[in-house]
Order: C-alpha cells, then structure tokens, then sequence
C-alpha cells in the first residue's frame, strides 16, 4: 500500500482572474504563497517519505514551502502537469465563452474526446494524470507520498478512486492547497480525506471549478 498526500498549488494571480492556465507558467501570488506556508508547517510534524511535484512554478513553489521542513528525496514529474488547453489557455472563462462558444460549450458539458487546438482531450489528460500516479505509487509502495499538483489533476484522481466517469460533473471542491489523503494499493485508488483545509485557518481558498471565493467553512 502507499499513502499519498495529495496537494493543489497555492492561489496565482490567475486562478483570482478566472483564466484558463492549463500548461502555462503562472506562479504563487502572495496569498497562494502565504497559503502554501501555512500548510508547509501543519505537514511539519506529518511523515512524509518522498515528495513529487509538477514541473510548473505554481506546483513547484508549493511543494518548496512545504518539504523544507523534511529532508526527502523530490522529483520533477511533468504527467502531473495540468490539462492542456492549447490555443484557449491565457482567456479568461468569459472570453472564451464568448469568443469560441463550441469550445467553451465542449469544455464544461465534458466532451472527454474533444481536443482543443494544440491541446489535450478529457481522455488523454485522464489516462495521462492516472498511469502517471499509479507509476509514481508503484515505486513507493510503503511509503508516505507528497504529490503537488492542480485542480484538474485532483479531479482525475478522484473519478479514478470514487468510480466516477470523466463525463459525470464534478461532486467536489478542489480548492488550493486542499489536503486530500489517497491510499493506492498496487491496482487501485481509495479515498482517505478528501478536501482538508483546516491548515488556512481565516484564510479564504479558491475553487478549481467555479473560481469564486468561497470561505473554507462553505
């Protein structure tokens, strides 16, 4: 069995705008920053064996905040990546709304084999995110996991581990710096903790899907 913790990057200035990320390099604002550290030292005292991280600055500066209270091994691992979106990445929602109606309309009713040019279908970002993560637990089967990563990639492991079809909508918030606690145990995903933000204290966090405050007591 391993035991993941399961992270999203802190807020960015961008998450605050509602525009699209995806593969971009946006990093921490100084919230998300803020939000990171307070997690780093509610982890301080928790086990933690290895620590992987997306390769984007927003998920790296996350996971910085939080292992440097551990000496763990780290490694870069770009199948954590987020989805990419291609030529949609850098609108805001209602730009794209407005501007690609079919691809905004094929974005939120899940699509799962529509591609936006130069990006990722729903399928290939699942399939991608799953076999990725099922890789990194293989490796460490024993031990405690820190994966760093997004929103969208969040969402993958829970349908992976709750059964749920990448076409239904969403059930869950995927708010930044939420700690969610995975067990994998060789073949498949469970669900330990889903959506801790206790570590914010009066600090509000974004939602990966709606993008508007909310207050972590919603």
């Amino acid at each position: 069995m391993a035991e993941i913790l399961l992270v999203r990057h802190g807020e960015t200035d961008w998450n605050r705008l509602k525009r699209l990320q995806g593969h971009l390099d946006i990093g921490l604002n100084d919230l998300g920053r803020k939000q990171a550290q307070l997690l780093g030292k509610a982890l301080a005292s928790e086990k933690i064996e290895v620590a992987y991280s997306s390769d984007l600055s927003r998920a790296v500066d996350t996971t910085q905040e939080i292992i440097q209270h551990h000496d763990v091994p780290t490694f870069i691992d770009q199948s954590i990546r987020e989805r990419c979106y291609g030529e949609i990445q850098g609108m805001t929602f209602g730009e794209i709304e407005k501007s690609m109606p079919d691809n905004h309309r094929a974005w939120h009713s899940r699509q799962v084999d529509f591609q936006p040019k130069g990006g990722e279908s729903l399928r290939e970002f699942f399939n991608r995110v799953v076999v990725g993560v099922s890789r990194i637990a293989l490796t460490h089967l024993g031990k405690r996991i820190l994966i760093v990563a997004h929103g969208g990639v969040l969402d993958c492991l829970y349908r992976a581990a709750s059964s749920l079809s990448i076409e239904d909508p969403h059930r869950v918030e995927m708010k930044n710096t939420s700690l969610n606690l995975l067990n994998f145990d060789g073949e498949k995903f469970s669900i330990i903790k889903w959506g801790d933000l206790s570590h914010l204290q009066d600090i509000n966090a974004l939602d990966e899907i709606d993008n508007s405050y909310q207050s972590k007591k919603s």
